[in-house]
């Protein structure tokens, strides 16, 4: 079983990547975002607590986030050959924790790929994601503003904690979706054939 982490700045192209990826190699595409938004859209308790967090683009905290992902990740998924995880850890304490989880079952991160863009186009890409899809959490500039900034102070730390431990791959996130998708597959295969 395989884990990649596909990781970027809100707006770099986790997402499109994660869904093109999950098609190729036969991975489950879990999306903390996609996940919240379905808990938002049955009104559950957690979808509420949700609802106010992300609406001012903050992160939900930790402790959700992992009990999400640890529900997902540990379902019977015997018809895939692995994961990837798109949103998730954002922050250090969430790498420790999961690296914690697959660890009782003897398994591990095997890549993190980052798709690496500036804040500009990820401003630009967002707005334009919100026009197309009606993403009421990507419509507001200050909010997508807030994210990008938290992106910098919470998430940027796990690059050096996934290149001290030889998992971590950029990807230049500023090409188009077809060569970002041709690097990310060249990066894959690679690891695979290991």
């Amino acid at each position: 079983m395989k884990y990649y982490i596909i990781f970027g700045p809100p707006g770099a192209g986790k997402g499109t990547q994660s869904y093109l990826l999950a098609e190729k190699f036969k991975l489950k595409h879990i999306s903390t975002g996609e996940l919240l938004r379905k808990e938002l859209e049955q009104k559950t308790e957690l979808g509420l607590l949700a609802k106010s967090i992300m609406e001012s683009g903050q992160l939900v905290d930790d402790n959700t986030i992992l009990e999400i992902m640890k529900k997902e990740i540990c379902a019977d998924n015997e018809e895939v050959k692995g994961f990837i995880l798109d949103g998730f850890p954002r922050n250090l304490y969430q790498a420790k924790a999961l690296d914690k989880l697959l660890s009782t079952s003897g398994r591990k991160v095997d890549a993190v790929i980052s798709l690496e863009i500036n804040d500009d186009l990820a401003i630009k890409r967002i707005q334009h994601r919100a026009q197309i899809e009606d993403r009421k959490d990507d419509m507001d500039f200050e909010t997508v503003r807030n994210r990008i900034l938290t992106y910098h102070k919470k998430t940027e730390p796990l690059i050096s904690y996934y290149k001290e431990r030889g998992k971590y791959f950029p990807v230049n996130g500023g090409s188009d979706i077809e060569k970002n998708f041709l690097d990310i597959c060249e990066i894959i295969n690679k690891i695979n054939n290991e």
